[in-house]
C-alpha cells in the first residue's frame, strides 16, 4: 500500500515542440486537478511539424527521456506531430504508460459524429502522416476523412489573433477548402495543440460555411480525458490494452492522485524566448516561470 501511494504522489509528464501543449496541461489541471505536472516545452528546436519523421522520433525520445528522469507516472505527448510520427518508438521506450494525441481525439470524433464524415486539420506533418485518417478507420470502417494543412493558425494563436478579422480570414480560406472537398463533414478535429486558442472563430467559420453546426473535437481536451480515464482503470484491463494496442494505450499503474490542494506546475523549456509572453495564452493563467534546460 506504501508503495502504492508513494507511486501516486509521482507527476504526470507533458512535453511538446513549444508552448501549444499548455493547452493539454490546462485541460488536465481541470480534469485532474490534484495532480503535480511537470511540462517540457523544446522551443528551441520547434516547429516539429516541418522536421523529417527521423528527427522529429530523434528529438521526441530525448524530451520524453528528461520526463522519465524525473520521475513522472504518466507521459502525454503533447504533439501532434510527434504523436502521428514517434508514438511507437515512444511507448517502446518508456516504463510508463504514454498518450499520444491522436488516439484520444480520433476517438472523440468518432463518438460525435452523426455522419462518419470528419474533417481534420493540423500541421503538414501530421496531415502528410495520414495519423488521424489511419485511427478514425481503425475505430470506424464507414469514416470518410478529409484533412488540411492549416500551417498559419499556429502563428496566430501564438500572436494572440485568435478572434480577430485575420484569424477569420485565414480560417476561412483554410476551412473553404476543407468543406469544398467534403460538403456533408459534421465533425471536425483539430489536431493542433495550438488551435484551441482559436476555436470560437473556428466554430463560427466552419458553421457559415457549411449552414450547420459542427461539432468541434480539440485534442487537447482528449487527451486530458484519456489521461483521467487511463488512471482508473483496473490492471488487468490496462495491462490486456497495452498489449493488444501498439499506439500505446496506457496501463492502470498510474493512479489518480485525489489529494484537495491543487497539484504543483513545473515549466522547462529549451528555449525561453517570449515564453513570459505567450506561455499564459495557452496555459489559462501566468506559470510561475520557466527553467531553461538543454535535452
Amino acid at each position: 500500500m506504501g508503495q502504492e501511494r508513494t507511486y501516486k504522489r509521482r507527476p504526470i509528464g507533458v512535453f511538446d515542440s513549444g508552448v501549444g501543449g499548455l493547452t493539454v496541461v490546462r485541460a488536465l489541471r481541470a480534469v485532474l486537478p490534484g495532480e503535480d505536472v511537470i511540462y517540457l516545452g523544446d522551443t528551441a528546436r520547434l516547429p516539429y511539424g516541418s522536421k523529417s519523421s527521423r528527427t522529429v522520433e530523434r528529438y521526441s525520445l530525448t524530451c520524453q527521456q528528461f520526463l522519465l528522469d524525473r520521475g513522472v507516472k504518466l507521459v502525454l505527448i503533447a504533439c501532434n506531430t510527434a504523436s502521428a510520427t514517434a508514438l511507437p518508438a515512444l511507448v517502446t521506450a518508456s516504463p510508463v504508460p504514454v498518450i499520444g494525441a491522436v488516439g484520444p481525439g480520433a476517438a472523440r470524433a468518432i463518438a460525435a459524429t452523426r455522419n462518419q464524415h470528419i474533417g481534420v486539420i493540423g500541421t503538414l506533418a501530421t496531415v502528410r502522416s495520414s495519423a488521424y485518417a489511419k485511427a478514425l478507420a481503425a475505430s470506424d470502417a464507414r469514416a470518410k476523412i478529409t484533412a488540411v494543412a492549416c500551417p498559419l493558425l499556429v502563428p496566430l494563436a501564438e500572436e494572440g489573433w485568435t478572434d480577430d478579422e485575420v484569424a477569420g480570414l485565414v480560417a476561412r480560406r483554410y476551412l473553404a477548402t476543407l468543406f469544398a472537398e467534403d460538403p456533408l463533414i459534421d465533425t471536425l478535429v483539430l489536431g493542433c495543440t495550438h488551435y484551441p486558442l482559436l476555436r470560437d472563430v473556428l466554430t463560427r467559420v466552419a458553421r457559415d460555411i457549411a449552414q450547420r453546426d459542427v461539432a468541434i473535437v480539440d485534442s487537447a481536451t482528449a487527451m486530458a480525458e484519456a489521461a483521467a480515464e487511463a488512471m482508473t482503470v483496473s490492471s488487468a484491463s490496462a495491462a490486456s490494452a497495452t498489449s493488444a494496442d501498439p499506439r500505446g494505450t496506457p496501463s492502470a499503474r498510474a493512479t489518480v492522485n485525489r489529494r484537495s490542494e491543487p497539484g504543483r506546475l513545473d515549466c522547462f523549456a529549451t528555449d525561453t524566448s517570449r515564453l513570459d509572453e505567450i506561455a499564459a495564452r495557452f496555459l489559462g493563467e501566468q506559470p510561475t516561470g520557466f527553467e531553461l534546460v538543454d535535452v
